[in-house]
């Protein structure tokens, strides 16, 4: 294809822009041979010149490259997707492909496909040594994001790993850094988790993940920094998963690396916004089943493993019939605490009630101390296929499966098989003590979503938690949630954190807040942390009709996305769309009441009707109003330290 204004050369530079030409890919090569990738967004410097390439075991491919052609491209995809933040994607970008040979003139690529905001790229082998070579092992990659001096991060570190919960971690579960300066080491020496979220000063924001991680590879995060900016693609710890299973991943050829993805933009919008996780990867396989998503109840959360009886299960299968949710969870412990014959009771009194059943897991195995049941069913591909059976048979909808603890491709190996194995047994498949998706819910039919963030459960445990609350629900949205779905299972409705609503940690932030997260954090099924006490009157400290009334109303999957106004850590509005209603919603973490006039113009016309809840700054509580908009530009919303609101727009 003849260059366009998309792609340039000029001596030892190759160039390839976005197709409104605003995002600008710059190449070189250095002295040593090596090549490197600078980035431009309208003008400004938001990656300098970083390195590509790697090492692998059939040799260097980092250095002494030659340059033996290219390729540019355009991409145009119109993609489907029922379980994110968008339904319908139109993906348009220009690829470059550059084709190169290392030393031992080995062939290989470096592919980059660039659209308004986003950038993918990957390396791509044939077959090597004369096509005699048909494997090879990755060993290091010197893929690296090189940033401005002047930037700041939103990260959060890789932990150690075999420390934790009966020696679970890592589960990317660790305390965020907010927009603080870049400094040498982490927390704890390992290098950050995907995804990054960097401000380059003033001049806009980058978010760095990676998708299309399956069975061939493992999963990589972000390095410490060296020099002055400089964070590169690290491999999974050897400590990990006890030290079972390879640190280098290994594919056959020909093959590919996963995607590595860099979001880019002046302004927050298309942070949030992005598509980069899908935009470039297929399913993996198809399904013949249609999965339902929607609404659960989950009594572990607050009432915890006492809670694991028939009598508290059969109390939260009640209150999902009485919310009209489709789904109650039961949690660990009810292979011991109920069994399979109580569990056989608990489906048909449920299905009576209208409601399903998910079953929890321990992914177990010989990696950590896990002791919570049932145990060693998932790890197995005998036990696991017996066990999916039996769900099949007796009409169990999904599984939760917990505590993995390890990034190698030994492990994603695992999350691949748990969800071939389930589809083909008609489950859905929600992750907790896990790693972020990387493309799973355009990968697998029936992913649900994953937790790997500090979720619902810290609040219950720590009441420090409950005091940070408000700040990460300011971040989840900019951050964790832009690159897939987040299993949290939050909204509390309860003051106090425990069963009976009179001791346990305490909540911080309003209802108006609580009910605002059911809109900012996305997952298509919504296990809320409801409680049978929220049902009482208000007089009796139930939670207030308003709240539970929208609770009842709020949907779980979105055909759109937009932001609207926020902050990373201070405050955040959204607005999601759900089959021609659209939902905007917003939290403070402010220590003051925040008021803003919000440009709503693209969700309301004369003819809509728009309702808000909001905490009154009287009482606290939620209220419910009919909005009367003048300006459709500038509509004012007050929003309570630690609170929140949320508006139906039809």
């Amino acid at each position: 294809m003849a260059l366009s204004a998309a792609f340039a050369v000029n001596a030892s530079i190759l160039s390839v822009s976005s197709p409104d030409g605003k995002l600008v890919v710059d190449f070189d090569k250095a002295s040593s041979g090596a090549i490197t990738y600078s980035v431009a967004y309208n003008g400004k410097v938001m990656l300098d010149p970083s390195p590509l390439g790697f090492i692998s075991n059939e040799g260097d491919f980092s250095e002494s490259l030659s340059l033996k052609g290219h390729e540019s491209n355009k991409i145009e995809r119109q993609y489907s997707l029922d379980r994110s933040k968008k339904s319908q994607v139109d993906y348009k970008a220009n690829e470059l492909r550059l084709n190169l040979v290392n030393r031992d003139n080995n062939p290989f690529s470096i592919v980059f496909r660039v659209s308004d905001n986003d950038i993918a790229f990957r390396y791509e082998l044939p077959r090597l040594n004369n096509d005699k070579t048909g494997s090879i092992v990755i060993e290091k990659e010197s893929t690296g994001f090189d940033f401005p001096t002047e930037t700041s991060v939103f990260l959060t570190p890789q932990s150690d790993a075999m420390v934790g919960w009966k020696r679970t971690k890592p589960s990317y579960e660790e305390n965020y850094q907010f927009d603080t300066p870049m400094t040498q080491k982490s927390e704890f020496g390992h290098g950050y988790t995907f995804p990054g979220l960097f401000r380059i000063g003033d001049n806009g924001w980058v978010l760095v993940s990676e998708t299309g991680v399956d069975r061939r590879y493992c999963a990589s995060r972000l390095s410490d920094m060296s020099g002055d900016g400089l964070y590169t693609v690290e491999y999974p710890m050897p400590e990990e998963n006890n030290g079972n299973g390879t640190v280098s991943p290994a594919f056959a050829l020909p093959g590919a690396t996963p995607w590595r993805t860099i979001t880019v933009a002046d302004n927050l919008a298309p942070i949030v916004e992005t598509t980069a996780p899908w935009d470039n990867v297929e399913p993996r396989f198809k399904s013949s089943n249609k999965y339902e998503y929607g609404k659960g109840t989950w009594s572990w959360i607050v009432w915890q493993d006492g809670s694991i009886n028939l009598e508290d299960q059969k109390k939260f299968i009640d209150l999902a019939a009485e919310m009209g949710y489709k789904y109650t969870l039961v949690d660990n412990w009810w292979d011991t605490n109920i069994g399979k014959k109580g569990i056989e009771e608990l489906v048909k009194y449920a299905r009576e009630k209208g409601v399903e059943l998910f079953l929890w897991y321990s992914s177990s195995g010989y990696w950590n101390d896990i002791v919570q049941g049932p145990i060693n069913k998932m790890d197995s591909p005998i036990s696991r296929k017996e066990e999916m059976r039996w769900m099949k048979d007796l009409g169990i909808k999904g599984i939760k499966v917990d505590f993995f603890g390890g990034d190698k491709q030994e492990t994603m190996r695992l999350y691949e098989d748990i969800l071939s194995d389930a589809d083909d047994h008609g489950l859905m498949v929600i992750f907790h003590g896990c790693t972020i998706p990387r493309g799973w819910e355009m990968l697998y039919p029936n992913y649900v979503g994953s937790e790997a963030i500090l979720a619902s459960e810290n609040l219950v445990f720590n009441q420090f938690y409950c005091d940070e609350e408000a700040r990460n629900t300011a971040l989840h949205p900019f951050c964790r949630n832009t690159i897939g779905n987040m299993e949290f299972g939050g909204c509390f409705m309860n003051h106090y954190l425990s069963k009976g609503n009179k001791k346990g940690t305490v909540r911080r932030t309003t209802d108006g807040h609580e009910l605002a997260t059911t809109v900012l954090f996305q997952n298509p099924i919504q296990n809320f942390a409801l409680t049978p006490e929220n049902l009482l009157p208000e007089s009796e400290g139930g939670a207030p009709i308003v709240a539970l009334d929208f609770l009842r109303r709020v949907p779980t999957t979105w055909d759109d996305t937009k932001f609207i106004d926020g902050y990373p850590g201070k405050f955040v509005i959204l607005a999601r769309k759900n089959n021609g209603k659209w939902y905007v919603a917003g939290t403070n973490a402010e220590s003051k009441t925040i008021k803003l006039n919000l440009d709503l113009s693209r969700f309301i016309t004369p003819d809509s009707k728009v309702s808000m809840i909001y905490d009154d700054k009287k009482t606290g509580k939620p209220q419910s109003k009919t909005l009367k908009v003048k300006d459709p530009t500038k509509v004012p919303v007050e929003i309570l330290s630690m609170g929140g609101f949320v508006m139906e727009i039809e």
